[in-house]
C-alpha cells in the first residue's frame, strides 16, 4: 500500500521498490539474508503483473508458493502464546459511568486544558477552553467538538483512571471509542461524548482481551480483537481486516471525518511529543515537562 502510494505521487517504481527492499535491509544490517534476489538470500518474492498498480499475483516465502491471486495456499502454523501475553487486561473491576467523571470544585465558568488534535500530524495543540460545570461536573461538549478522554491502567491492576479532554474527533452523537493500542505504554485509552458508552467500550475490551471497540448509545458498532498483549490479533489477516473495518466505520458513524482517526487516538498518550498528552499519572505539558490539571 505504501509503495503504491509513493508511485502514485510520482516516485519512479524502481526507486520505490528499492527503498522498500534493499535499502531497508541494508540499513538494518540484514541484507545478507533479504532485500534482493541473489544466491544465499531468503527466497521471499512477489510476482507482479506491472510496476505501477503492483497487483500481486504470486507470493513466495522461502521459495515456496504460499499465495496466489489473493488466496492463501498454506495453513498458518499453530502457536501457543504464553498466558501473560494473552491476559494483559489487568482491571480489578468493571468500569461504570462514574469512573469517567471530571469533577469541578467550582460551579461557575472554569478554564480547561484541552488536547487539540492536528489532523495528519503527531503533535497536538494546547487549547485553553472556557467550560461551565453542570451538576458539579465537566461534560463533553459536542457543539464545540470537545470529548472526554480517559487513560485506564491495564498493566498493574491499580484501577487508576486519568481523565482529560480532547478536541478534534468531530463526534456528533453519544459514543465512545476504546483502544489498547496506545503508544508507547499501551494502556487503555477511551475517548467519548457519553460516560455510559465510555464504560461500555472499556468493559468490552476488558472482556475480549484488548483491541479496539466503538460504542454508540449502548450498542457495540465496531470491534477488532487484539488478544495478544492487547496489540496483536490471532486470526487470519482477512478476518482481522474485516473487523478493523468495523472500527473505522464506527468512527464515521459517530461523526468523525479525520483521515486517520486510529493513529490520532493511539498517539494521545505518547508523552514525548508536544504539546499536551495524557499519561497514567495525569495530563502532561510536554513542552514544560510537568503535569498540569485538566481544570485550572
Amino acid at each position: 500500500r505504501v509503495v503504491r502510494f509513493a508511485i502514485s505521487q510520482g516516485l519512479k517504481p524502481i526507486t520505490a521498490l528499492q527503498m522498500a527492499t534493499i535499502n531497508t535491509a541494508e540499513y538494518f544490517g540484514v541484507s545478507e539474508d533479504m532485500g534482493l534476489i541473489a544466491p544465499g538470500r531468503c527466497a521471499d518474492i512477489l510476482l507482479v503483473s506491472d510496476l505501477i498498480s503492483l497487483k500481486v499475483e504470486q507470493v513466495f516465502c522461502q521459495g515456496k508458493l504460499i499465495a496466489e491471486n489473493g488466496k492463501l495456499l498454506v495453513d498458518l502454523p499453530a502457536y501457543s502464546f504464553p498466558e501473560w501475553a494473552t491476559h494483559s487486561m489487568q482491571l480489578p473491576r468493571k468500569l461504570s459511568a462514574s469512573d469517567f467523571r471530571i469533577h469541578s470544585v467550582k460551579d461557575s465558568e472554569v478554564k480547561a486544558n484541552v488536547i487539540g488534535i492536528i489532523e495528519n500530524q503527531a503533535p497536538t495543540r494546547h487549547i485553553r477552553a472556557k467550560m461551565t460545570p453542570n451538576g458539579g461536573d465537566i461534560h463533553a461538549d459536542m457543539k464545540r467538538d470537545i470529548a472526554k478522554l480517559a487513560l485506564i491502567d491495564r498493566h498493574t491492576g491499580s484501577g487508576r483512571v486519568q481523565m482529560g479532554l480532547v478536541q478534534g474527533f468531530g463526534f456528533n452523537v453519544p459514543c465512545a471509542v476504546a483502544t489498547t493500542v496506545a503508544h508507547d505504554s499501551h494502556q487503555m485509552i477511551v475517548v467519548g461524548t457519553d460516560d455510559d458508552d465510555m464504560a461500555a467500550a472499556a468493559n468490552e475490551l476488558a472482556a475480549c482481551g484488548g483491541g479496539q471497540a466503538v460504542v454508540s448509545r449502548g450498542e457495540v458498532i465496531g470491534r477488532v480483537d487484539l488478544p495478544i498483549a492487547g496489540l496483536m490479533a490471532a486470526e487470519h489477516a482477512e478476518v482481522v481486516a474485516k473487523k478493523a473495518a468495523t472500527v473505522l466505520n464506527g468512527f464515521r458513524t459517530c461523526g468523525c471525518t479525520l483521515n486517520n482517526p486510529n493513529m490520532q487516538l493511539s498517539l494521545l498518550a505518547l508523552v514525548v511529543i508536544p504539546s499536551l498528552r495524557i499519561s497514567d499519572l495525569g495530563l502532561v505539558d510536554v513542552e514544560k515537562f510537568k503535569f498540569i490539571p485538566v481544570i485550572e
